[in-house]
């Protein structure tokens, strides 16, 4: 009997229509608040540019630390050539920023 019931409680929500999406939901684009881009576009260069200085700066660091280490301090050296991968890591990064942030809102 109960297995009846549930059964047939299965085959009411099996039957059951799937829910349509709503037509014509609302996806406007961005729209910069007024008088307000420049300062977003003054932020934006400064933050480019100090990632600029900070990714030459970090290898001028790695490179003086491989050649301070090359003599009797090899882990300073070893230090220096591993911390490569992470300036170059994080200047890809910044460098490709806005075309990922622009290719997830599209």
């Amino acid at each position: 009997m109960l297995l009846e019931r549930f059964a047939a409680a299965m085959v009411s929500v099996l039957a059951a229509p799937e829910p349509t999406p709503a037509v014509g939901v609302p996806n406007p684009g961005p729209t910069p608040i007024p008088g307000l881009a420049p300062v977003a576009d003054m932020f934006l260069s400064w933050g480019k540019w100090t990632l600029l200085v900070g990714g030459v700066l970090g290898m001028f660091i790695c490179g003086g630390m491989m050649i301070l280490g090359r003599r009797n301090r090899s882990s300073t050296a070893v230090d220096g050539a591993t911390g490569i991968p992470w300036v170059l890591g994080g200047l890809t990064l910044g460098s490709i920023g806005a075309a990922v942030v622009g290719v997830v809102l599209q």
